[in-house]
This record gives C-alpha cells, structure tokens and sequence, in this order.
C-alpha cells in the first residue's frame, strides 16, 4: 500500500510522545503543527519530572497478582508508595476494579509485558541515535541502571516481576556486596544485592532533551503554537482544524497526545478512555556531594535515585486523586528521608536546596498506553496513557504514530494498544 499525500497534522501535547510525533512527521513531509499550553516539556508536563529511566526492564506492570489484598493499607497509611486520596475513592472505583482485573492473573500480566516490550525492547538504541540526530548525545547516558536489595532473597521475592523481564529479553548480571560497594561507595551497607541492568540507559535533563527534540522539528518544518484547544472542528467523520483558547487553525490530522488531559480531548469525540491522574513527585537535591554516581532504584523504596544536571532527582511515589487536586509535599518528604537512610553521605539533605515537583502521569487501567485511530473519525489519532513508561517509549511511539498517520504499509500492527479495547470492558 502506498503512503497517503502528505498533509497538515496538528499535535495536541508537546511532551516526548507529542515531540516525537511532530519529528517523525516532519521528517517525513507533513506540515505539521505542535500546540501546548505551555513550553515543551515545561513543568505541567510529566516529561518534565520523571525518573529519567530509559529502561527495557520498565514491562511490569502496576498491577499485578494479589494486589487487591494491599488496596485496604493503601487507602490507611498516608506514607506508603501508593495513596489513594479517601474522597476521590468512589470515583476512581470503575478504573481500580479494571486496573485490579488487568493484573490478576501471570496470563494477563505476561500478556502486558509482552506488549511493552515492543515499546521499550530496544529504547536505550532508540534514544541514543536520536540525541545524536539532534545534536545532544551528552543528555542520554548509558551507564545501566541498578535495583540495590538488601540480599538476595529480597530479590528472589520478586521473582514474577524478574521472570517478566527476563521473558523480556533483559540482560542483566548480578553484584555481590563487594561489587556493589565498588560501583556505588555511597550506598548504605544494608544492601549487599544488586542487580545491574546492563542496557538500561537515562537522561541528565529531560526538559533540554525534549526541546531538543522539538527544535530539530521546527528544522523540518513544524511550527509551535502556545495555545490550549478547546474543540476539535469536523465535517461529519473529517477533521477541519482546531479550535483554541486564541484561534482556529487548520488541520487534515489531529493527533492527541495530551497526556492526562488527553481524556477530555478524547471524550469529546465520541471515545470513553478510563484514564485518569497517576500522581508522581520528584525532589532534586542541588550539590554533588554523596548519593549515587549512576541511577539506582532501592528495592525497599521503590524510587528511581538518578543523578542529572541539576542535581540528585528522587522520584517515584504513586498518588491517585485527580487532575485539580492540591499537591501534598508531604510526598517529596517521604523521597527525601528513603534518600537520607539510602546514602549516609546525604544526611544534610533537607538543608539543600530542594526543587520540588508534582506531575500527571496519564495511566490506564490495564497499563498499555493509547494508540490507534479515533472510534469516530480516521483523522484523529491517539498517543497517550503511558503510565510510567512515557518518556523510555517516546520514540518508538513517535515512529508508530507517523506511519499509521501516512497510511505506510510497513505501519505495525498496534490493536493491542487501540483504544477499542476498553469496549470489551465496559
């Protein structure tokens, strides 16, 4: 089949998938315009205040085999990794009972991972070649990326998230409490396990990343507008352009990959997505004096501990609320004091300068992102609900995106990731 004549498609989202979105099309042709309320990769934007993982091992899911027995000490204990807001609770039911129905079965959750790792198998290469395309190479590190155990039963009590990424492909080696101490010197003694993900790779500065990305596709082409859309304008099934907050501007295409917000978007045309707000924070502590010289995650934290330009970022804790409600900082407490327990060398940490952090991640039930055309029209196309593996499957989502969108016959199949899915589940 041969591609479709090139035509003006219009990016709602200017995270990485919105960013990578715009390039591929670019690149291939298209005029193409990248709108956001704000800047690329700016502070709304959960692009901006992830983990900075790059990580093939990233196929586990949330969501997985006996988790319905935890959801009781979630909703009681405010300091433990997931929290689930008690008025929010009879709202978020319908997409708890789907996201503890996705994970309870190995079946279900090795069907998951499969389809992640199409996302993410080769991402540390994918992410690699781009910087290099776009003229930051220093800004993607591939250095591994290491899970610290306080012993190797610990390890071993995790052996269904393992045995999945080891179905995965993912190489690893496994560190004793010398070679651990070696590779991290700052590392509390209290782990003497740890396994190290070979091809795992991060990024030192998302944000300058992501404007990179955006900035090679203004060289092809692309323009940016600063703007937030209120309507997506049709004739019958066809999409005429964009109505925003300013404007209305004329499109062929509209691709959503708005994230969090991509729920609204998406609603307004005729699509029901269970999405919703999987809160994450992040703590950048300033300085360079302790804490990890390569990215570490401690098995009794659960937090990615990654050093970057602005410092030692800690991140993870998962809040399920909602898109208005009030950050509690409480949360970048909690990071600080795992860090402190995790580096004795940070023990001043509180007293440093903390940049503190709260972002969407947008996550669907059953943990696979969006990607497929609208139910309702051929010319909207969705790349949103990454959960926790948006940045790692930028690329890749990108490159999906363009072909489909230009009609190539080497498009891959993505029904598992189609929006249609949540039909079946209704």
């Amino acid at each position: 089949m041969p591609s479709a004549a090139p035509t003006h498609s219009l990016i709602i989202g200017s995270g990485i998938v919105g960013a990578c979105c715009a390039l591929e099309l670019a690149r291939a042709g298209h005029a193409v315009t990248l709108v956001d309320s704000g800047e690329p990769a700016g502070r709304q934007s959960a692009s901006y205040g992830h983990g900075c993982w790059i990580s093939p091992a990233s196929v586990v899911p949330m969501s997985m085999p006996g988790l319905w027995k935890q959801i009781p000490g979630y909703l009681l204990n405010p300091h433990g990794p997931l929290v689930i807001r008690w008025r929010h609770f009879p709202r978020l039911l319908p997409w708890l009972l789907r996201f503890l129905r996705a994970g309870s079965s190995v079946a279900r959750v090795e069907a998951t991972a499969r389809a992640l790792d199409r996302l993410l198998h080769d991402s540390p290469e994918r992410h690699a070649v781009l910087s290099r395309e776009i003229g930051v190479p220093d800004l993607i590190r591939r250095e591994g990326l290491l899970y610290a155990y306080p012993d190797r039963r610990a390890f071993e009590a995790e052996s269904l998230s393992w045995h999945l990424r080891r179905m995965a492909g993912l190489r690893w080696c496994e560190l004793d409490a010398g070679a651990l101490a070696a590779r991290e010197p700052d590392l509390d003694r209290r782990y003497t396990f740890g396994i190290l993900a070979e091809d795992g790779a991060h990024c030192i500065d998302p944000a300058a990343y992501i404007a990179a990305i955006v900035a090679a596709a203004r060289t092809h082409g692309a323009k940016i507008a600063r703007a937030t859309v209120r309507e997506i304008l049709r004739d019958g099934p066809r999409v005429r352009g964009v109505r925003t907050d300013t404007d209305v501007i004329a499109c062929d295409r509209v691709v959503i990959a708005a994230g969090a917000w991509s729920k609204r978007l998406a609603r307004s045309v005729g699509d029901r997505i269970p999405l919703e707000s999987e809160r994450g924070y992040h703590g950048v502590v300033a300085g360079d004096a302790g804490g990890p010289r390569h990215p570490v995650m401690p098995s009794d934290g659960k937090m990615a501990n990654t050093p970057t330009a602005a410092g030692l970022r800690l991140s993870g804790q998962v809040e399920l609320a909602s898109l208005d409600a009030a950050p509690n900082w409480s949360r970048v407490d909690i990071l600080l004091a795992h860090a402190r327990g995790t580096y004795p060398a940070l023990a001043d940490a509180q007293q440093r300068p903390i940049d503190r952090w709260m972002g969407h991640r947008p996550s669907t039930p059953d943990g696979l992102p969006v990607i497929g055309r609208s139910s309702s029209s051929p010319d909207i196309f969705y790349a949103f609900g990454h959960g926790h593996v948006g940045f790692a499957a930028g690329p890749a989502t990108g490159r999906m995106v363009a072909q489909h969108v230009a009609g190539l016959s080497e498009a891959p199949d993505i029904a598992v990731f189609s929006p249609r899915r949540f039909r079946l589940l209704a």
